[in-house]
């Protein structure tokens, strides 16, 4: 899986695009600041519209509006423009990968579910990879860039549990965000949903390679009924298991709609702040907050990355 870095021929392809690649994203979350900013003035505007009638003019409203579609147009065109360099250049990396399995192929027929893990694993791996590695880029930047934002807004405020606190907003985004994403990573221990996916992809390989050879006229080692069988048991197990992994995961994304609430709760009720900085304050938070939930919110996602690279680590091993 290391050769797209570690092999000449790949070099541009992995460093320069690499390069790109972070460099656009940077430029994306900067433009989700000034979005926040937008929201503070917007809605600052608003109060003021609603509570003082005839002080904004129709002019002043669609130029405000029109100001966010600006914004808003070179966000999408980064996005679309990232979102399109990334996908080819994840499937470099997944073509140096198969380059190398297809020179040793013909010696390693004898591992288990070959074929799945040069074809299906390695296309898992490229489009989970797309997913997860750039959400959790990005994650690190939108740190970088709305923990001063969050920090420059929280001043003078009072928080629920940290009083009067500089920094009471970002710590508590910072201990729910961690004790919730502690809570997560316990219960995918406890009912061991890597090995579980582990096994689904085994089983649904060995079902596969047997209805292949009876394609072919081969004799099977185990019949339909019994393969489908496993297979059955597996997806059954892992059904039930997050049934209860959800429980944990709804629960706690329920209590996240008013987590920023609770905490703002005595500057809101003290009305110390209008709605345009309440605004800023609550996206700002929502951003560290999901942040450093990134995990949390990923998590499914991380589980099914993990058993791919399990899969294709033993097979470079097995290689």
């Amino acid at each position: 899986m290391g050769r797209f870095w570690t092999t000449k021929k790949w070099a541009v392809w992995a460093y320069f695009g690499a390069v790109f690649i972070l460099g656009a994203m940077w430029y994306q979350v900067q433009l989700d600041v000034k979005i926040n900013e937008w929201f503070g003035t917007f809605y600052n505007m608003i109060q003021r519209a609603l509570t003082e009638p005839n002080s904004v003019t129709l002019p002043e409203y669609f130029k405000e509006l029109l100001s966010f579609g600006k914004i808003a147009t070179v966000y999408i065109s980064v996005v679309l423009i990232l979102s399109f360099f990334t996908s080819h250049w994840l499937f470099r990396w997944r073509t140096s990968m198969v380059e190398w399995y297809h020179s040793v192929y013909s010696k390693v027929s004898h591992i288990e579910g070959v074929a799945q893990r040069v074809q299906e694993d390695t296309v898992k791996f490229s489009r989970l990879m797309e997913n997860l590695g750039v959400a959790l880029v990005e994650s690190v930047m939108i740190l970088l860039a709305f923990v001063p934002v969050l920090w420059g807004l929280s001043s003078g405020l009072t928080t629920t549990f940290f009083g009067g606190w500089q920094y009471g907003l970002i710590f508590s985004a910072v201990v729910w965000s961690v004790g919730i994403t502690l809570a997560l990573w316990l219960a995918g221990r406890f009912l061991n949903l890597v090995g579980v996916e582990y096994d689904i992809q085994a089983r649904e390989a060995a079902y596969r390679k047997v209805l292949v050879k009876a394609e072919d006229g081969e004799v099977k080692p185990k019949t339909f009924a019994d393969l489908y069988n496993d297979v059955q048991s597996i997806h059954f197990t892992n059904y039930f298991r997050y049934l209860w992994f959800n429980v944990v995961r709804l629960a706690c994304l329920q209590a996240n709609v008013l987590v920023g609430y609770v905490v703002l709760a005595p500057t809101i009720v003290a009305g110390i702040i209008t709605l345009g900085t309440m605004q800023q304050i609550l996206r700002a938070f929502g951003r560290v907050e999901g942040s450093f939930m990134y995990l949390f919110k990923s998590w499914p996602t991380v589980i099914e990355l993990l058993s791919v690279w399990k899969r294709l680590y033993e097979f470079e091993k097995e290689i």
